[in-house]
């Protein structure tokens, strides 16, 4: 029997060593990380001098390594990074600026710890140097909150989930007695004039972290194992048979993921946080000119069910219905259309269309027109094929929507890593679909657009304003995300009655609208039917020329769950929307200085706002026109889940 040897990182008793203190500051200074090393590593957060995290502890258990001993400091070293880099993809700014302190602490026994200060949030993660494979067995993740804190989280039942839950916000206190788990992103107010943004970033070859209490207001990390043996229960699932004793067998010459957390004292902060891709690996792709985010026309949510006096065929999941589709794109400059489940003859066989559909056909009827085809699979038949994606790149198909994953232990955390260097060697971009939330994969494979991970659309009357506007301060604050909006059909809560093929949201038009200037996607989807967008084409014509990628990203008002207004800039054009939830009937307005324009000029804003009835028929907006200068003031009016978007040119 192999001996074992246990490591435990930040948790051995030390009698024998004096505690060594060390103080990490942010460039700016207002953010203080304070370390203890003695008989474990415990770290606090200041904020302008203010505790927010105290006597917090991390820690990590290998199976094997130089040290079973005491923990024993060798070295520390103190640095500083500031550098600017443009992602291949820009979801908030064409140029991030990376600019912290550091300070790493090296152990004996080939393992370290490295701590990052910026000036808003700071950063940890783990490194090892030793030679051959390792086991972790645990990893401790150990918060201590203020008293009066309050967290929003989404609460799955197992470690099985597709992160599609709602938010909740609960007190920390209450909630750590309960045994619950929370997925990240998690968000925290501690009552003390900031929030905490926890998530984590250049994730491979590792499980995903979960939350739960440790009883005394206190949150803990937690890990799927790592599994063994599984068998199929579908076409899109399997079960868990045997799960190893350790979370991650990994090599020992590694740097596990980080873990960070936005210090925001203004809720704005947290839309415009850029964390995730600043502590990502860098792009692992030579070449990215292929990479082409953009719009997508969708099929699934509207049923594939246009109609009227140019709908002279049957409707369906068939070829004259994608060509419709794709005409649809074409006359609005959108570049995809996505082909969901219903294209193929069989869900398990990834080569073969359903009778109905001629997919070669489609294929060139679309490159003729401008518009590439997206197919979506279960990721278990891709598992099962992984050759389709030279196959289906011979065919000419841009991308594939991979779909139910509904898992995030090590293993599935490599499926990811895999398919998306596949489908890159092919040139094919990716959506992942029944997916955990973004980090850091999509900088190191800008091939990757966009993740589900989020209570989108999809979940019809059950995906409300009221959960939605958690979305820019929790969900899309981490990365892309694949929400699916652009309902045409738009209701009030207490109204609402859609259902496929007539699908309809909650939330005023005016608010849908928004919707596609707020939330950050590298492949963002008009989910309706191309005959309810020919019906509302000044909407249609608007909303499809919102881009996906910004230059730059400016929340200008914003109180996280209740309302936000935001401004992106493409170019020399300003695009702003804004949403607001709530059951008040009175409109709320907003005065928003345009102090973000450039000189001394004129620029001609087009709007689209509630209508004076939207707090009743949510159908209800306006258009105006109007000549706008830098030092302008406007006003932007919402109804109760109402919205706001406008372009400046």
């Amino acid at each position: 029997m192999k001996k074992t040897c246990l490591v435990l990182l930040g948790l051995l008793w030390c009698a024998a060593l004096p505690a060594k203190n060390f103080e990490l500051k942010s460039p700016d200074g207002r953010i203080a990380l304070a370390i203890d090393v003695g008989e474990r590593i415990a770290y606090t957060v200041r904020g302008d001098g203010i505790p927010l995290l105290e006597e917090c502890r991390l820690g990590l258990r290998l199976d094997r390594g130089g040290t079973a001993g005491p923990l024993h400091l060798v070295r520390h070293r103190s640095g500083s990074i500031d550098r600017t880099f443009r992602p291949a993809v820009a979801y908030k700014f064409s140029e991030i600026r990376d600019r912290c302190n550091t300070l790493r602490l090296d152990f004996r026994g080939g393992w370290s710890v490295e701590f990052r200060a910026y000036d808003d949030g700071v950063a940890y993660r783990f490194l090892s140097d030793t030679e051959g494979p390792v086991e972790v067995l645990g990893e401790e993740f150990a918060l201590r909150l203020p008293d009066a804190s309050t967290a929003v989280l989404q609460q799955p039942g197992s470690f099985r989930t597709g992160y599609e839950e709602a938010y909740e916000e609960v007190g920390t206190r209450s909630w750590g007695t309960a045994g619950r788990l929370a997925v990240l992103p998690a968000l925290f107010d501690t009552k003390r004039g900031y929030k905490i943004l926890v998530s984590e970033s250049s994730l491979t070859d590792y499980p995903c972290l979960f939350l739960t209490g440790d009883g005394a207001n206190g949150m803990r990390g937690v890990f799927p194992k790592m599994p063994l043996r599984t068998e199929e229960t579908g076409d899109r699932s399997v079960r868990i048979l045997e799960e190893a004793g350790c979370i991650a067998a990994t090599t020992g010459e590694r740097a596990f993921p980080w873990r960070y957390f936005v210090l925001a004292d203004e809720d704005g902060d947290l839309v415009e946080t850029t964390m995730t891709a600043r502590l990502a690996e860098p792009c692992a792709l030579g070449d990215t000119s292929w990479i082409e985010p953009g719009q997508v026309s969708w099929e699934f949510w509207n049923a594939a069910s246009p109609y009227g006096p140019d709908v002279d065929f049957v409707a369906g999941f068939n070829t004259a219905t994608y060509k419709y589709f794709i005409d649809f794109a074409a006359r609005f400059g959108i570049p995809y259309i996505i082909m969901d489940e219903g294209w193929a003859e069989d869900t398990r066989d990834p080569y073969t269309p359903n009778p109905e559909v001629d997919l070669h056909e489609l294929i060139r009827y679309g490159e003729e027109r401008g518009v590439g085809v997206i197919l979506w699979l279960t990721w278990l038949t891709v598992e099962k094929h992984f050759d389709l994606f030279e196959r289906l790149s011979e065919w000419g198909v841009r991308g594939v929507k991979i779909d139910f994953m509904d898992r995030s232990d090590q293993w599935m955390v490599n499926y990811y890593e895999r398919v998306a260097a596949e489908a890159a060697r092919h040139r094919m971009v990716v959506a992942f679909h029944g997916a955990f939330k973004p980090a850091g994969l999509e900088y190191k494979y800008p091939n990757v657009l966009a993740y589900e991970g989020v209570r989108g659309m999809e979940n019809m009357g059950g995906c409300t304003p009221a959960n939605s506007l958690w979305l820019p301060f929790i969900r899309n604050a981490v990365g892309p995300m694949d929400y699916t909006p652009g309902a045409m059909i738009s209701m009030q809560p207490e109204a609402y009655c859609g259902n496929r093929p007539n699908a309809a949201s909650i939330g005023t038009r005016a608010y849908q609208m928004a919707l596609f200037v707020l939330f950050e996607t590298g492949l963002q989807m008009l989910a309706d039917n191309p005959t309810l967008y020919y019906r509302e084409e000044e909407c249609t014509r608007f909303i499809s020329q919102v881009p996906v990628t910004w230059d730059e990203t400016r929340a200008l008002r914003a109180e996280a769950g209740k309302h936000v207004v935001v401004a992106k800039r493409k170019g020399a054009k300003w695009y702003l929307g804004a949403i607001r939830a709530g059951d008040d009937p009175q409109d709320a307005e907003f005065e928003i200085p345009l102090d973000f324009l450039a000189g001394d000029r004129d620029y001609r804003m087009t709007s689209f706002e509630d209508g004076i009835n939207a707090f009743r028929q949510a159908m209800d907006y306006r258009k105006k026109e109007q000549q706008v200068r830098r030092g302008d003031t406007i006003a932007v009016r919402m109804a109760r889940n109402g919205g706001w978007t406008a372009v400046i040119e």
